[in-house]
């Protein structure tokens, strides 16, 4: 390895469509479309081996893998699904079931998986118009990520299975579409087995898009764009692949335009005379100048959009928009990471991808939050744990100046773990906050010996061979020194105190390396005394165990030695599952900065102290001891100031110096009052942190991060809750159950509070519960003018099972009409659910009855799906009886089949109040947009609190 390498390039953060402001007039009339489908779909549970609880999916004579076109089950485009619930995406299912000792340790102890069948089997199914003027179109569907092994039929023509859950997949479904006319899309998704060791969520938890381009257009994920830096000039190097997937051959240009975000345009080339075979694809380059450019920083991230346009006889067939930055990266190995030139220490955070309250379906607006957040306590790096982020996640570090590892999931060398190292490339190259693709994370089996390093430089070398312009790191937990440290660009070390990395850097001089795990701190939120029979541990700094360093440990072990680039804590956030050193009802990490919501931890505020430039005095812990009076209380202060002083009621307890990266301690006897801590640099106060003793919660206050969010269905609000004493002083022990209403154009789509303990649902729903009708027994009748034999307490003992007899003409000359009669089973709460009769007919004509009274009178088959609210005290718990008189349906040919299925009746039970405990003094409410301008109101109550309401503004722009 070089010691000293030079990298410079671009990046790409997005695809826009044709109404991106950043395109041209010329561009915005190509025919590309990138349309979102992630509203208004319905689902439902299906099951991991029962047939008979997935919708009979699989079961047909021929199989969807036997015979184009044969979905079957609700995989077909004739199923009815009026039943399911109806849900928007992103949408994780497994955030909504209940916590469970059975449920997996690492995932969080969430009811899904192998012990439970009935929940680890999700059904999606979404119906969607394509005009007629599309045919002759390319129109694909794409996801983001769907978790996991899921199967996609489109009007019941299987498309695929996609085994992962952090892959983005797309089909191409354009000769399987119904042009003017509805669509079906159908989408089984599995999660029976674990695809890592932390939570996963589970379903389409990512975003789908319906794209629409010409039969000649660029590639999906087909632009890269790198960038070579001379002094004040840079050239732009413009690659984009062009395919032609008509039956004819085409002829064309393609004009490549980079305009900055003004949208002015800053350099154009056009490629004229190419021509295209059918089905053929060709890479186009172009080398573009541009002066004076405007590098993207972490302080400064500046971004420019390549326009992508390709012409046909005059007119644009298509464009795509690349969104990328211009900056240079480089390794030292003797004196860390540069970017553009400047050595940067990497002050970085892991991170999982999953939220209080919405599990691993995070808006997009999240995103952005929770990287706010951690550029707020300084960190500049983030480490993508331990797979492929979302796309709006790397969006919002583009946009904040956030630098990246962007991680691989799986270690191999097989077709199918080079597949997926290469689609994530292709997808996220052109990000300028990605430096580093990471290879694997603690791959035990193989890190330290040889079959590691063969398998580590194999998928090095690929990975440089689709992009030569980042480095590449992998995650060593043990084997340093050995196996895969010996190969690999960027040494990662995780955790150090088992560690000599001097004794690594003297053996291998030229090697790179930094600190992909650190610290791994294990602290409850506002918690300073342990109690472990509450599983609770206190949020002063301190190391897990002697494999492990204390977060200050970590930091002052990175920051002395230059040749190490820099670190990653663990984590940023606390996140589901894995919650060390405890197990069951724990369910939550305790190793965050900050907490499932986003609350900071005291050592979030070490961090901010020297990561910072910002005058940092954090005093903890809170003071309110009652009882302890007289006792001896741990203080302590993080501070980047050079001395604090600390004061209890105004009676010093001395200065201290403070020392590089460290913090400072006192031991001070309790007494109620005021503790306040002074900063001083160079003599002079540079500020200060007040912990008063409070009073008892007398009143409940909300605060939103936004009071304006966007009318669009997805932009969301984070309400903090918490609450007050009658000096309007925040209780930080408060943990009153605090309950919420909405009204206006929102809603709330999940509560949380922190509390890795806590078995409180994220998420209170509609239930819904779809009860059966049971096999159908049949007498046949002159007409359907029949009284007796629909009355409910009618004996139909010695009636025969229905539809043994064929259905064919001759059946229907010799029956003219048919009673059929079934009972269905009611529980015993079905009285407070609001009860629809979805119906299906088996006859020509017929007329229903449930508990001998008519609900539906003569309905003819081409009525199409006809549907039935049933009034409370029509039913009863317990067996109920429908009977349907009814003509009777005939076969329209030897091999065809006549409906036996009568429909279902769907019990929706309204869903329960939100309402969430406090946590050391916080809890957090999401609030999303439902699409429509105006005021929401959220009202928080609580008994013998004074209850708060606050409004938040959904506006169209």
């Amino acid at each position: 390895m070089k010691s000293h390498r030079l990298l410079c390039f671009l990046i790409l953060a997005f695809v826009v469509t044709e109404k991106t402001a950043a395109q041209s007039p010329e561009t915005s009339a190509a025919k590309r479309q990138h349309l979102s489908m992630d509203n208004d779909w319905r689902f439902a549970l299906g099951h991991a081996y029962d047939p008979s609880k997935d919708f009979y999916n699989g079961t047909g004579g021929f199989s969807y893998l036997a015979k184009t076109g044969n979905g079957d089950g609700a995989a077909s485009a004739e199923f009815d699904d009026r039943g399911w619930r109806k849900i928007n995406l992103p949408h994780d299912w497994a955030v909504e079931q209940p916590f469970s000792p059975k449920g997996s340790f690492s995932h969080g102890s969430k009811a899904i998986g192998r012990n439970f069948p009935e929940a680890s089997v999700g059904w999606y199914r979404k119906s969607f118009v394509v005009p007629a003027n599309d045919l002759g179109k390319r129109v694909s569907i794409a996801f983001d990520g769907v978790f996991r092994n899921s199967i996609v039929w489109v009007n019941g023509h299987y498309l695929g299975t996609e085994p992962s859950g952090y892959n983005r997949f797309e089909y191409n479904i354009s000769e399987y579409l119904n042009y003017g006319g509805n669509n079906l899309i159908a989408v089984r998704a599995d999660v029976t087995l674990e695809e890592g060791w932390f939570y996963e969520g589970a379903g389409i938890y990512r975003h789908v898009w319906l794209n629409k381009t010409d039969q000649l257009h660029i590639v999906s994920d087909g632009t890269f764009v790198t960038t070579q830096l001379k002094n004040n000039m840079v050239d732009v190097t413009a690659t984009s692949a062009i395919i032609n997937d008509d039956k004819e051959s085409r002829s064309f240009n393609v004009t490549q335009t980079i305009i900055d975000d003004n949208g002015k345009v800053l350099a154009s080339k056009t490629t004229t005379g190419l021509t295209l075979q059918p089905f053929a694809s060709q890479d186009i380059n172009n080398i573009l100048p541009v002066d004076n450019p405007r590098l993207w920083s972490i302080e400064t991230p500046n971004l420019y959009k390549l326009v992508t346009t390709v012409e046909e006889g005059g007119a644009a067939t298509d464009s795509y928009t690349t969104t990328f930055g211009i900056r240079t990266i480089r390794f030292d190995a003797n004196e860390g990471f540069f970017l553009n030139g400047k050595h940067v220490k990497i002050k970085g955070t892991n991170n999982h991808q999953d939220h209080a309250g919405v599990g691993a379906a995070i808006p997009d607006a999240l995103q952005e939050f929770r990287i706010r957040a951690l550029k707020e306590m300084g960190c500049n790096a983030y480490r993508c744990s331990h797979n492929p982020p979302t796309p709006e996640l790397l969006d919002a570090c583009d946009k904040l100046g956030m630098l990246v590892i962007d991680e691989n999931r799986l270690m191999g060398v097989a077709s199918t773990q080079l597949n997926d190292l290469k689609r994530m490339i292709r997808r996220d190259r052109n990000h300028p906050s990605i430096i580093s693709w990471s290879i694997g994370n603690e791959e035990w089996g193989i890190e330290g010996n040889i079959t590691g390093a063969r398998i580590a430089a194999t998928m090095q070398a690929f990975v440089k061979s689709v992009d030569s312009t980042r480095y590449i790191t992998a995650a060593i937990s043990g084997g340093i020194g050995s196996g895969i440290s010996t190969v690999i660009d960027v040494l990662g070390y995780n955790y150090v105190a088992t560690k000599n990395t001097d004794e690594q850097h003297k053996k291998y001089p030229n090697q790179f390396s930094w600190g992909t795990e650190e610290g791994s701190t294990v602290a409850s939120r506002g918690i300073y005394e342990d109690d472990m029979d509450k599983h609770q541990l206190v949020a002063y700094d301190r190391k897990q165990n002697d494999f492990f360093y204390s977060l200050e440990q970590g930091w002052k072990y990175y920051a002395a030695r230059p040749y190490l680039a820099g670190m990653f804590i663990w984590t940023g956030f606390d996140y589901r599952g894995e919650p060390t050193p405890f197990g069951w009802p724990s369910v939550g990490s305790y190793f965050g900065m900050l907490d499932a919501c986003g609350f900071p931890k005291d050592d979030y505020y070490y961090l901010k102290s020297w990561w910072t430039d910002q005058t940092v005095v954090h005093l903890l812990p809170h003071w309110n001891w009652r009882g302890k009076e007289g006792r001896e209380i741990r203080v302590c202060a993080y501070s980047n100031c050079d001395e604090v002083e600390l004061f209890l009621n105004k009676k010093s307890h001395g200065k201290k110096t403070m020392d590089l990266n460290g913090h400072l301690e006192w031991q001070v006897k309790y007494e109620p009052g005021t503790l306040e801590a002074i900063g001083y640099k160079k003599g002079v106060k540079a500020g200060s942190d007040v912990v008063k003793t409070t009073q008892e919660p007398v009143s409940i206050n909300l605060q939103a991060n936004r009071d304006v969010i966007k009318a669009d269905s997805k932009d969301i609000a984070l309400i903090t809750v918490k609450t007050t004493d009658k000096n309007k002083l925040k209780v930080p022990t408060a943990d009153n159950e605090i309950g919420f209403s909405i009204e206006g154009p929102g809603k709330i789509i999940g509560v949380g509070n922190g509390d890795p303990t806590s078995l409180e649902p994220d998420q209170y729903l509609e239930r819904i519960n779809l009860v059966h009708i049971g096999d159908f027994k049949e007498k046949f009748v002159d007409d359907l003018n029949v009284k007796a034999e629909v009355a409910a307490d009618y004996d139909d003992s010695n009636w025969q099972n229905a539809f043994k007899d064929t259905r064919d003409d001759e059946f229907g000359r010799k029956v003219k009409a048919i009673v059929y009669r079934a009972g269905f089973t009611m529980p015993a709460d079905g009285a407070t659910a609001t009860a629809t009769f979805f119906n299906k007919n088996i006859g020509k004509v017929q007329s229903i009855y449930i508990n001998g009274k008519e609900i539906g009178h003569e309905i003819k088959e081409n009525a199409g799906k006809t549907e039935f609210k049933l009034e409370a005290a029509l039913l009863h718990p317990g067996n109920n009886i429908v009977a349907i008189v009814a003509t009777p349906l005939l076969k329209a040919n030897i091999w065809a089949g006549v409906n036996t299925d009568p429909g279902l009746i769907q019990l929706v039970y309204p869903a329960a109040l939100y309402k969430r405990k406090l946590f050391s003094g916080y809890a957090q409410v999401i609030v999303q947009s439902t699409g429509q301008p105006g005021t929401i109101v959220l009202q928080a109550t609580s008994p013998e609190l004074k209850q708060s309401v606050i409004e938040i503004t959904a506006a169209d722009k």
